[in-house]
């Protein structure tokens, strides 16, 4: 297929911008259509069936349409030219999915909503957060940022000695988390991560990737 593919989503989604991130590690010139769910009245009627569930990112390339984040990243890394994403071996392609998993379970709920929102976005608002709520995301969160260290034993990245999709998809989970200072100090309190995380923020594909809208 030779069309130019087309990305739908608000660039400040964590999804969206995992999406984006592997288009630009792949080299690849897309069209990024935005569109903001959470302005319900103004969500267009056409969206519903690139996404059923009206959630975002959704993507298409000639006359495949695809959503779910992990369908569009595996798919943009297998059909593209480009540095490949994907572990060739089994068991590390195997620990890849399993950290994507990790991310999409139990981190991008407990980081993002638990701990960016409630610390970072209720305090622009001028509302205090719920305590309660940040204890627990922050309990959760030290357990998957455990694990994502335990994973970098293995090499430099987080399933092995190169870049794959699994950091693709941590990376905007950790950029909101490190806006609040819980997060940031946390961490830090994990030294390879943190050494990762700037590996990451270097990559010009990061700051390509920046949100602009909020």
């Amino acid at each position: 297929m030779s069309d130019r593919p087309r990305l739908f989503g608000a660039d400040y989604s964590v999804y969206v911008r995992i999406a984006r991130l592997v288009l630009s590690e792949k080299g690849i010139d897309y069209d990024h259509i935005p569109v903001d769910i959470f302005d319900r009245d103004n969500v267009p009627d056409w969206f519903l069936e690139r996404h059923p569930f009206k959630r975002i990112p959704a993507f298409q390339h000639g006359e495949l349409r695809l959503f779910e984040t992990s369908a569009i990243t595996r798919y943009v890394d297998e059909a593209f030219d480009g540095p490949s994403l994907q572990p060739a071996n089994a068991a590390a392609r195997a620990a890849m999915n399993q950290t994507i998993s990790l991310l999409d379970a139990y981190a991008y709920r407990a980081m993002v909503w638990g701990v960016y929102v409630e610390r970072v976005e209720k305090s622009r608002r001028g509302e205090a957060a719920d305590e309660a709520t940040v204890a627990s995301a922050l309990g959760v969160s030290e357990t998957c940022l455990a694990s994502l260290a335990a994973a970098l034993r293995e090499g430099d990245w987080l399933a092995g000695d190169r870049l794959t999709l699994a950091d693709l998809h941590a990376a905007p989970m950790i950029a909101c988390f490190v806006q609040a200072d819980d997060g940031r100090a946390m961490l830090h309190s994990h030294p390879r991560l943190a050494a990762w995380w700037s590996r990451m923020e270097a990559r010009a594909s990061f700051d390509e990737t920046r949100p602009t809208s909020s």
